[in-house]
């Protein structure tokens, strides 16, 4: 039965304290989603109040209870949506005002993604108050949490995928980081969504369920604590010394006539002081010319390297003239032979800013003026690490570290990751620091270290246990130095990758469903 408004009739018999707020969550529930999925964004860096990473989706738990398909819908399309809104906001800032591109097709990149991300969360809200049991633990505690991480496991792939917001991004510093080296980003974000789910429980259920509710915090929790404390990798008997360099050059200036020149001293002078370290690493694209046009320069730099026994990596623009394609590339030389070069290009790039995926009619309106070169080929998913400074290291440039899977089989290979970046496209703003967070998770997930060099920030010294040991200010020249001890070893993420969670979260529907099946659908 529905009520007079079309929402549902309640499933549960509602605690009188919680009566008066359910009432308005009711009545006025498209608002409330609003206003809490724009809350969730201030889970995540630099804000960082991971308290609400469990708030916010209990409250969305809340407002799928007792509602129509079509209004769970809406409530779930609106949460999400705003989320990404105040989350990602600084694409407006990467396309507009860096990219030049013209401001109607800035709106509507940015609030097209937003629609989209709102999409898979409207599908999940008709999903539930259509198919799950009309209340109790299965419902909030099995059904809503394994639908949650399903549908951030998809938008991270699906269409090229936006693995960005994760509810297990918000963890990085609570005892629910201890899952990452065994079930991945995913796996935090779900004992995550199983807490909130539990938060509803406590305050709807049964006095059972509530015993099991809070069983279940305790026990989750409990165990995630437990496993921060396991080593899962062994740290290599050597430590190197290593120096990573950021230029601060602006994306406004970095390809304007003259730069070329100027870059090149910048990067060279705060390098010469560190030719004696074991390795140096300049972020992505750091000079901005093709690599072949650089022969010279490079020569020199390499040589002035080996000289002091320091191994090298640059982030750099490479064309294959046979094909001509462009790759978003990092260059890898050791002192011992400074000649041979090993070359990484970029596997996971980003749509509408390293290509485009429109007809060719389109993508000449569309291209973004700033980067010359913005129509590159993906690079191979069977590269090989970096063999350099007598280590192995796992590259990534710029975006792609938050696809996790993707790393997997390079990482297995290595004692050290290593990312490059240039988040100057997006200015002052939030994009940043929860970039850095990505990294830190793949940190996490790999029981590595991580030496992170951008353009103008957050360049990163990050630990095997995602610590972040030490960083340069953010839009200053600056070179950040330190030690690190490479490891060995698999951690059960790196082994199977999603499959575990993923396999958890199928259990959870089928129990959930069961659930269902037994109580019947007026249940």
């Amino acid at each position: 039965m529905n009520r007079a408004d079309g929402s549902a009739t309640p499933a549960v018999i509602v605690p009188r304290g919680v009566a008066p707020m359910l009432d308005v969550l009711g009545r006025h529930g498209r608002w409330v989603a609003l206003a809490g999925g724009l809350a969730l964004a201030a889970a995540f860096a630099p804000l960082g109040f991971a308290v609400l990473s469990i708030a916010c989706p209990a409250l969305q738990i809340l407002l799928w209870q007792d509602t129509t398909p079509r209004e769970a819908a809406w409530r779930g399309g609106l949460f999400t949506g705003a989320t990404f809104l105040a989350g990602t906001y600084w694409l407006y800032h990467s396309v507009h005002e860096i990219g030049h591109a013209p401001l109607p097709v800035a709106i509507f990149l940015m609030l097209g993604l937003v629609a989209i991300m709102g999409g898979y969360s409207a599908g999940l809200g008709w999903l539930v108050a259509r198919y799950a049991p009309r209340a109790g633990p299965a419902r909030w505690m099995l059904l809503i949490p394994a639908g949650w991480i399903l549908v951030e496991w998809l938008r991270g792939w699906l269409f090229s995928g936006f693995p960005w917001l994760s509810l297990g991004y918000a963890h990085l510093d609570t005892p629910l980081v201890g899952y990452a080296p065994v079930l991945g980003v995913y796996g935090v974000g779900l004992a995550a969504a199983i807490s909130a789910g539990a938060l509803v429980t406590l305050l709807l259920g049964t006095r059972v369920s509530r015993i099991v509710a809070a069983l279940s915090i305790l026990t989750i929790w409990g165990v995630g604590a437990w496993l921060t404390r396991v080593e899962w990798t062994e740290p290599r008997d050597r430590v190197l010394s290593v120096a990573l360099v950021q230029g601060a050059v602006p994306q406004t200036m970095k390809w304007q006539p003259g730069q070329r020149e100027r870059t090149e001293r910048l990067y060279l002078g705060l390098s010469r002081p560190y030719f004696g370290a074991d390795l140096v690493v300049w972020p992505e694209a750091s000079i901005p010319a093709l690599a072949a046009d650089l022969g010279e320069f490079l020569s020199g730099v390499r040589a002035e390297a080996a000289a002091g026994g320091t191994a090298l990596i640059m982030g750099l623009i490479r064309n294959e003239p046979a094909t001509d394609a462009y790759y978003n590339a990092m260059v890898a030389w050791n002192p011992q032979q400074p000649a041979i070069e090993q070359w990484y290009a970029k596997r996971r790039l980003v749509p509408f800013g390293e290509f485009f995926p429109v007809p060719a009619t389109v993508r000449s309106w569309l291209k973004l003026m700033s980067l010359p070169y913005s129509d590159f080929e993906p690079g191979s998913d069977r590269q090989k690490p970096l063999a350099v400074a007598g280590e192995r290291l796992a590259p990534t440039i710029c975006y792609e570290d938050s696809y996790g899977t993707d790393q997997r089989r390079i990482v297995r290979d290595s004692t050290l990751l290593v990312n490059v970046s240039n988040d100057a496209w997006f200015g002052n703003s939030t994009a940043p620091h929860q970039h850095l967070d990505i990294s830190r998770m793949r940190a996490i997930e790999a029981a590595r270290p991580t030496l992170r060099a951008t353009n103008d920030g957050i360049t990163a010294l990050i630990a095997h246990d995602g610590r972040v040991l030490d960083t340069l200010p953010q839009f200053q020249p600056g070179v950040l130095t330190g030690r690190v001890t490479p490891r060995a070893g698999l951690t059960p993420y790196l082994r199977l990758g999603n499959a575990p969670v993923l396999v958890l979260v199928a259990a959870a529907v089928v129990v959930g469903l069961l659930v269902r099946r037994r109580a019947g659908t007026g249940a």
